[in-house]
């Protein structure tokens, strides 16, 4: 799918582009090519003059590959953007394409962004930018821009785990937690972690794509000063990463130690039942031996007198542990 986004009164709009000849009808400041076609790609190269890289989308390419300028004044950022999905939580790899200096194309002052799949971030610009004019002014306004709604994009997602954990805690410290509520409460801070994994991971690649945009020194002192806004929110959020962390821990210990204490507790039953049968199976095997004089044959009280002790023997001990509060 390719899209191009234009200014008109200070707002951006949108235009979904369906052949070559579309291009030529607009000025756009951002072209979005959302899991592009060869018709789409060759379009572009044929308009724009731009050849998209085949290795734009690749997952292993090198950290130091990940920014760099090309010797024609094209900047190239690879970018990975947070799905905070509750199902399938995920970042997706976006490649970047500035050109703002070469005046032989025709792309000058315009930003190609590549991905795979919809992002969030992406939707929640076009959204802003529709609403509020004058946000934006040029291609590095948007590339900006999606860096400080990727940042507020994970500080609703951390929101979102403070309130799941928020219900998980009230499971956990209520008391009472089975093994079946335990197994669900794991699950539950196994996804939770996960997320908040993903979105600090998500913010320090934030943290160094725009650190390279401030070094390129491709920014205005009002586009810099924005910049160095975005850096002072995503160290705002590294904080509550690092207490969520903590946190999750907190609740991953406590509900291992209810799964102990009713792990103990069962063990306790066994261990009060194999006390109070010692004495009972000790008489019994006493009795049990070829004695020349055995009272239970000789005497008609020996079977209940054995019988009897047997019980005395076993009710002893269980009376005193329940004295004691053990059978509680």
């Amino acid at each position: 799918m390719l899209n191009i986004f234009t200014l008109a009164n200070g707002r951006l709009v949108q235009e979904e582009i369906e052949s070559l000849e579309d291009l030529s009808r607009f000025q756009p400041i951002w072209v979005d090519l959302e899991s592009p076609t060869l018709d789409e790609k060759r379009w572009i190269k044929q308009y724009y003059g731009l050849s998209i890289p085949e290795d734009a989308m690749d997952e292993d390419i090198e950290e130091s590959a990940r920014f760099y300028e090309e010797d024609n004044g094209e900047l190239h950022i690879r970018s990975d953007f947070l799905i905070a999905d509750e199902a399938d939580p995920r970042t997706v790899r976006v490649a970047f394409i500035l050109n703002q200096h070469n005046t032989e194309l025709k792309s000058r002052g315009v930003l190609f962004s590549i991905h795979d799949e919809d992002v969030p971030v992406f939707r929640l610009l076009r959204l802003r930018a529709r609403r509020a004019p004058g946000l934006i002014e040029d291609a590095k306004e948007v590339l900006l821009k999606l860096y400080d709604v990727d940042a507020e994009y994970s500080a609703d997602a951390l929101e979102g785990i403070y309130d799941d954990l928020e219900k998980v805690s009230k499971q956990v410290l209520a008391g009472n937690v089975t093994d079946t509520l335990a197994g669900e409460v794991l699950a539950a801070i196994a996804r939770q972690e996960d997320l908040n994994g993903r979105i600090r991971r998500n913010m320090m690649d934030t943290r160094r794509a725009v650190s390279f945009m401030m070094r390129s020194r491709m920014l205005n002192a009002e586009q810099f000063e924005e910049a160095r806004q975005i850096l002072r929110d995503i160290e705002s959020l590294d904080n509550h990463t690092a207490f969520l962390f903590d946190k999750v821990n907190f609740l991953m210990d406590a509900t291992v130690g209810f799964i102990n204490i009713n792990q103990n507790k069962i063990i306790k039953i066994f261990s009060v039942a194999s006390v109070a049968l010692l004495p009972p199976t000790l008489i019994a095997s006493i009795y049990g031996m070829n004695f020349q004089y055995m009272p239970e044959l000789a005497q008609k009280w020996g079977y209940p007198y054995a019988l009897a002790l047997m019980l005395a023997s076993a009710l002893v001990p269980m009376w005193y542990f329940r004295k004691r509060g053990w059978l509680k």
